[in-house]
């Protein structure tokens, strides 16, 4: 005869068994992080291209200056290095670089280079195929070739291309 002992000992063990194979599917995916998100946005799967094409512009000091950037062109790039290059960009960016996250918000990030836009913080925001992206250049070291002045509080609204 088996003990009540047993037969609860067995009740449970099925229980806990049953309970364990329940919730397994194979095709829930992992929960991304703050920060796979952000560079989702940026650089979608792998890389993405965001232009002016398309219904895009840009301002400095809430005046128009799109035609100064025709033609502008920014891919970000994620995976082993997170790399960017633009293209008629007007001496505001270099044509290529790194970029980073600026803080633990991943709301900012920052480029590397030379030019007056590279190693300041670049707020952004993205919804569907649209990318705002919005930034200041103080007046010291604003000037490229000593001639042209680039500082001003820029905003750059960008297409996926």
């Amino acid at each position: 005869m088996i003990s009540p002992f047993f037969r609860l000992f067995l009740l449970a063990f099925a229980m806990i068994a049953f309970q364990s194979c329940a919730g397994d599917d194979p095709d829930l995916e992992p929960v991304k992080t703050v920060e796979e998100i952000a560079t989702e946005a940026l650089t979608g799967t792998s890389s993405q291209t965001w232009g002016i094409e398309g219904g895009g512009s840009v301002e400095r000091d809430g005046v128009s200056v799109t035609d100064l950037y025709a033609g502008f062109e920014l891919v970000l790039t994620s995976g082993s290095a997170k790399t960017y290059t633009s293209k008629n960009n007007n001496d505001l960016l270099d044509s290529s670089g790194t970029w980073s996250f600026a803080g633990n918000n991943f709301d900012k990030f920052m480029l590397t280079g030379n030019k007056p836009a590279t190693g300041r913080e670049i707020s952004f925001t993205q919804n569907d195929d649209n990318l705002k992206l919005t930034f200041t250049i103080p007046a010291p070291g604003a000037r490229v070739n000593g001639v042209m002045a680039l500082a001003g509080n820029y905003t750059f609204n960008l297409i996926k291309q």
